[in-house]
């Protein structure tokens, strides 16, 4: 567990309160003054998690909320998870925020007196979180970071000719194992073999990347959190066997490696995920919110490693290197 940062400007507050009597401390506040205690879990630190973390600090002080934030990461541990939620419950913070699914299930499993917004939860209703992406759960609502999978699939087939593709899931978490299922339905979709392999810890990637990078065109990695936070290992692996990668994020892959990155602006799904929380500050009641998706062009990234592309003999066609927002070429990056 980490540290307590202070945030926001010096707009007073009302604190969400919870009595027997009292208000609905799903939205609303009261009429005491002082800043908002946000507690906001995420699963591990990594470059994407942690962009997140970032926007929806920045975007609750754009909105003018005085908030003390209690960061804290459970390092991949669903015990210590578990203990972050209980320890919100008991500080009573006015809003429990949980980014990525085991943490948000934490959350929403230990409190039921006062909001929870989730953050890049691929399926919600999957997960349990919601029922229903037209309205919040309770006291529960959110932002999914389900990203274009047959879209990304058939990308890469065109732009690398990939016939048989990789790719490395982990077995116990709700997130990854739904986002297995769109990586089925998008192989199939497309005409592509698909062979896949589970690990447990992220002290499996490398030797999980080693058993498939033989039997593969390339490999297709979608927002799991355990697989991203050893994305190095993965590179290498099939950076040696020059083969092809595809990350569904882009912000964990900056540094170079991947020939295609796409995926939602973490940074941006951190503001969306801000502004969901200053609503519930500002009166709002989650049921009555919709889970939050990331539609819009401009909150997406689409990077092409160039190279990549030339070790590996692929010609990036022009129709997608006009897209793309970032390019890394010559061992630098470069924003468009």
């Amino acid at each position: 567990m980490k540290k307590i940062v202070m945030g926001g400007a010096a707009l007073c507050m009302a604190l969400l309160l919870m009595s027997a009597g009292g208000k609905d401390t799903s939205g609303g506040a009261s009429a005491e003054t002082g800043p908002v205690k946000i507690g906001i879990s995420k699963i591990m630190a990594h470059p994407a998690l942690d962009a997140c973390e970032q926007g929806i600090q920045d975007q609750l002080k754009a909105r003018g909320i005085n908030a003390v934030f209690d960061l804290q990461s459970a390092n991949g541990d669903m015990s210590t998870a578990a203990q972050i939620a209980n320890k919100f419950k008991n500080d009573r913070v006015a809003v429990a925020v949980g980014i990525a699914t085991p943490t948000a299930q934490a959350l929403t499993n230990a409190i039921k007196d006062v909001p929870v917004v989730f953050s890049a939860v691929t399926d919600p209703v999957d997960a349990g979180l919601v029922s229903t992406i037209d309205r919040g759960e309770g006291n529960v609502t959110g932002m999914s970071d389900a990203i274009p999978t047959e879209d990304h699939i058939a990308m890469f087939k065109e732009i690398a000719g990939i016939k048989t593709l990789g790719y490395i899931y982990t077995g116990s978490e709700a997130n990854s194992l739904a986002a297995l299922s769109l990586v089925e339905a998008a192989c199939k979709a497309n005409g592509i073999a698909l062979v896949s392999q589970a690990i447990n810890t992220s002290a499996d990637i490398r030797q999980a990347a080693q058993a498939i990078v033989g039997r593969v065109d390339g490999i297709y990695m979608t927002t799991d959190n355990t697989v991203f936070s050893a994305v190095a290992a993965i590179i290498q692996v099939f950076g040696d066997a020059k083969k092809a990668i595809f990350a569904g994020d882009v912000t964990g892959v900056k540094d170079g490696g991947c020939l295609i990155a796409s995926g939602f602006n973490y940074y941006k799904a951190g503001i969306a995920t801000g502004n969901i929380v200053a609503d519930i500050l500002e009166g709002k009641k989650p049921v009555d919110i919709p889970v939050k998706f990331l539609t819009e062009p401009s909150e997406s990234d689409l990077m092409f490693d160039l190279d990549v592309a030339k070790n590996l003999g692929i010609s990036i066609p022009q129709k997608y290197l006009s897209q793309a927002n970032l390019i890394f070429e010559n061992g630098k990056l470069t924003e468009r």
